[in-house]
């Protein structure tokens, strides 16, 4: 009886030699897998909440396409690792200890349209610091108890941004000037805040009178000092002395009493016959 030759194990041997040599000269970003305590699917979606992570998952898949890395202990968004992710377009890093985050943390996060810092330790927001995002839609930035300051220009480059939420933080003041220049914004969420209601925060309170369908909660965007307003929506204080009786400094004439109101000239201009 003939027996049937035996398969050689040379080139078994071959494939184990090649894979642990290309295995031992690959650096962790660019191993394939997925990150320890993760969930990784082919739909490109890596799932590491609730996981209890003091760090950034390490061994992310370069092709990801989200990212959820809410509700652990992490307190730095390591810029070298999270830029390696150049598809990324949905980010959640909400409920964790971030304390700082800046222009190079999303500096190769050009496809990001979804981004989600709320519950977080933030304390400021500098210049340019989601710059890179020029295709952010949504960006969640709510409830960072300390978050007192956000520069003037920090979403400056962000023509794509349709919705932002600035809810529960410890805003007081708020410089709008790129804010009403973006042009497809139409969600802005600012309850919650303990906003100062004076000179310095004019341009809001009329912004909210004018626009008041952009903002959420609108009813809830009240003065925290000083105490004789504290309570009082922003957007009702434009009927008291037009704000603060101050000269607001983004808008080209200070909206008068025929601003606010129907154009009663032109309504009688109509009876009579006029144009």
């Amino acid at each position: 009886m003939r027996l049937a030759p035996q398969p050689s194990a040379q080139p078994l041997r071959l494939v184990v030699v090649l894979l642990l040599t290309t295995a031992a000269g690959a650096s962790p970003m660019l191993t394939p897998g997925c990150p320890d305590k993760c969930v990784c699917d082919e739909q490109l979606v890596v799932q590491c909440a609730g996981q209890q992570l003091s760090t950034f998952p390490s061994n992310v898949p370069l092709a990801t396409r989200q990212l959820i890395i809410s509700n652990n202990r992490i307190g730095e968004l390591p810029a070298l690792w999270l830029n390696y992710l150049s598809d990324l377009v949905y980010l959640d890093c909400s409920n964790n200890s971030l304390t700082e985050i800046s222009e190079s943390t999303f500096g190769n996060l050009r496809k990001l349209a979804y981004l989600d810092l709320s519950f977080n330790t933030l304390t400021r927001i500098a210049d340019r610091t989601f710059g890179p995002l020029a295709t952010l839609v949504m960006l969640r930035m709510t409830d960072n108890p300390g978050l007192s300051e956000v520069h003037p220009e920090a979403f400056m480059e962000n023509a794509a941004l349709q919705v932002l939420d600035m809810s529960r933080n410890n805003l007081t003041v708020l410089n709008i000037t790129t804010l009403i220049a973006l042009p497809v914004l139409r969600s802005l969420g600012l309850s919650g805040n303990p906003w100062t209601c004076e000179c310095d925060n004019e341009d809001l309170c009329l912004w909210i009178h004018l626009e008041g369908f952009k903002f959420q909660d609108e009813g809830q965007t009240v003065c925290g000092t000083p105490e004789d307003k504290e309570g009082q929506r922003l957007g009702f204080l434009v009927y008291l002395s037009y704000c603060f009786g101050c000269t607001a400094d983004v808008w080209p004439t200070r909206p008068t009493a025929a601003h606010l109101e129907p154009d009663k000239s032109a309504a009688e201009g109509r009876k009579d016959g006029r144009t």
